[in-house]
């Protein structure tokens, strides 16, 4: 009998490794429920050599312990500073959540409330809808429902500060209404994190660090590039252009902070996470209570009714988080992405799992390829085909681009000319959500600098010229118009696609401000009968007195023409001669021009 069993085993286990070795698949599925990480690193490697992604760190947590945490190729390539998991990356819009959280925070200590009006905390906040503006809330700010499009080109390397950017929302165009449609919207986090500073009478930043980083010992964590540079373990920032990866400048985003400016180190991240799973506790300390996260954690707009893979489901927004289901399992998620760093944060509340990866190179797709393989490993499932899926995805978004190309000078009519010498497009435009674009000459040709950034102008057809944006890869028209005295008043450009261009108006050189310049002018001018009188109000504005009629304030125009405030129509130029001295005034009208000399002594 001994020897019948003994031989049936070997039989069995002969016949096991013949099918394994056959069927290395089903090798890997059953030793993963042992061991689901095994090959991980090589996963990792490949995807990393296949998109030239210099460095990389993951940290993956599961039943509230990390049991994954490494950095893989280089934070610094020039130097060959390896990446580890305590290297510093940005995490761009993962911060998010972070300026939810904090508000949860506070709607725990009764300062703050989801659902009353905004107004009630900020009295001052403003848009361009008055719906909006007086029934926006806390809640609304957090998950992009506001009506607002992006708009990320007005605070993008802008060196407004956090408070002037609110001031402008005001001035900024909706194109849908109030809590119809998710559209992603910085703006708004921004001023969620303003409100937090506002309410704990300090600032966004020393709220969250004292009540979100402190309690978490997420102590190599910041809120700023500048103090990334100063740390002795920190990655810099690479970008993909024409097949190469080249190192770039940091981007400086601290005034829009609450909507993207932490950096951090997935070990950090990791604590971070089981705050996020652990239902607001982490090692026995409460941060925030529950009921606040799992309205954090919950759905409040949908994003998307396409289901584009089969794995997984719609898409919704919570507050700071996307929420769906990855293979039939809860799913919150949030990508970051700046200047030269991809980031990812996800996890699986009722699986007790999370993930975050942190990369230097934009774009890049391995922060989702890599999450979601780890999950397949740790959910014990077979892996589903990413890479060939992304390449697949790639490859098509890179064909509709070139037929884009193709076809985007359909309209473009050739051989004309300026209608104005190219000296006459020259200065600064300003609009008052978006601030001052100016129009500068190199060479023979013009420049637009717009938030310090500068872009070259190729002349397109008649008064329109192209600039190229290379980090938002757009490519904007730039349209000057006259006003009915033929003067170059205005240019528009495309700078948010959701809404029509804006209008950026040209503003008088700035001399014709300046105290100096306008003592010129002050003086009395005869004009037939009449005495006309000149004086300067204040610091800089350039006063007209006619007998008889109320005081006329004059708005620099051109040189030395101002126009009559609210009065259409009707301007004062004042004529000097060689040396400088003003002998006579222009009063122009819809009537005619009248020529008024100016008293001497």
């Amino acid at each position: 009998m001994r020897l019948k069993v003994g031989k049936f085993i070997f039989i069995f286990f002969f016949i096991f490794f013949i099918l394994i070795s056959s069927f290395p698949s089903l090798a890997q599925k059953v030793y993963s429920k042992k061991d689901p990480l095994r090959g991980f690193d090589e996963f990792i490697v490949k995807v990393m050599e296949e998109w030239r992604v210099p460095g990389l760190a993951i940290s993956i947590v599961k039943d509230n312990k990390v049991i994954y945490s490494k950095g893989f190729g280089y934070r610094n390539v020039a130097e060959r500073l390896k990446v580890t998991p305590k290297t510093l990356f940005a995490i761009g819009s993962c911060s998010k959540a972070f300026t939810a959280t904090a508000m949860g925070i506070l709607v725990d200590e009764g300062k703050l409330e989801w659902d009353k009006p905004l107004r009630d905390f900020l009295p001052t906040f403003k848009l361009k809808d008055s719906f909006a503006s007086e029934r926006m809330t806390p809640r609304d700010l957090v998950c992009h429902r506001s009506g607002l499009p992006r708009h990320d080109m007005m605070w993008y390397n802008a060196s407004a500060t956090r408070e002037e950017l609110f001031n402008r929302l005001q001035f900024l165009e909706p194109n849908k209404d109030f809590r119809t449609t998710f559209q992603y919207q910085n703006l708004m986090f921004m001023t969620a994190g303003y409100l937090v500073g506002k309410i704990t009478n300090s600032s966004w930043e020393e709220f969250v660090r004292k009540r979100i980083f402190e309690p978490l010992k997420m102590m190599n964590s910041n809120f700023s590039v500048e103090d990334s540079k100063k740390a002795p373990d920190f990655s810099l920032p690479y970008l993909k252009r024409e097949d190469k990866v080249i190192e770039i400048p940091f981007r400086n985003i601290d005034a829009i902070g609450p909507a993207g400016s932490i950096n951090s180190n997935v070990e950090d991240m990791a604590n971070w996470l089981i705050l996020n799973l652990n239902k607001g506790e982490f090692n026995g300390t409460r941060v925030i209570s529950e009921a606040s996260l799992n309205e954090i954690h919950s759905p409040q707009i949908i994003m998307s009714n396409i289901i584009r893979e089969e794995e997984l489901f719609y898409y919704f927004y919570g507050m700071g988080w996307a929420i769906t289901a990855y293979r039939g399992h809860l799913f919150l998620v949030h990508g970051g992405g700046i200047d030269g760093f991809i980031a990812h944060v996800s996890f699986m509340p009722k699986d007790k799992i999370g993930v975050v990866i942190l990369t230097n190179l934009s774009p890049n797709p391995l922060t989702q390829i890599i999450s979601f393989n780890a999950y397949d490993r740790l959910l014990g499932l077979d892996p589903v085909p990413w890479i060939e899926r992304v390449r697949k995805e790639e490859k098509r978004a890179k064909e509709e681009e070139e037929k884009a190309k193709k076809e985007k000078d359909k309209d473009r009519i050739l051989n004309t000319s300026l209608s104005h010498p190219i000296d006459d497009y020259l200065g600064e435009y300003h609009n008052p959500g978006y601030g001052v674009l100016e129009v500068v000459k190199e060479g023979d040709k013009l420049k637009t600098v717009f938030n310090a950034l500068e872009f070259p102008m190729e002349h397109y057809h008649y008064d329109i010229f192209e600039v190229h944006n290379e980090m938002f890869n757009m490519t904007i028209k730039i349209s000057f118009f006259t006003d009915p005295k033929g003067n170059i008043s205005s240019l528009s450009a495309q700078l948010e696609p959701a809404v029509e261009p804006i209008v950026f108006i040209k503003m008088p050189e700035k001399r014709m401000k300046e105290r100096s310049f306008l003592e010129k002018f002050v003086g009395e001018y005869q004009l037939a009968e009449l005495v006309l009188t000149v004086s300067i109000k204040g610091d800089n504005t350039l006063i007209l007195r006619i007998p008889g009629q109320p005081e006329i304030e004059l708005i620099p125009y051109k040189g030395t023409e101002y126009n009559a405030k609210n009065i259409p129509g009707v301007s004062i130029e004042f004529m000097m001669d060689e040396s400088g001295v003003v002998r006579e005034a222009k009063l122009k009208q819809p009537q005619g021009v009248f020529t008024a000399p100016k008293k001497q002594g």
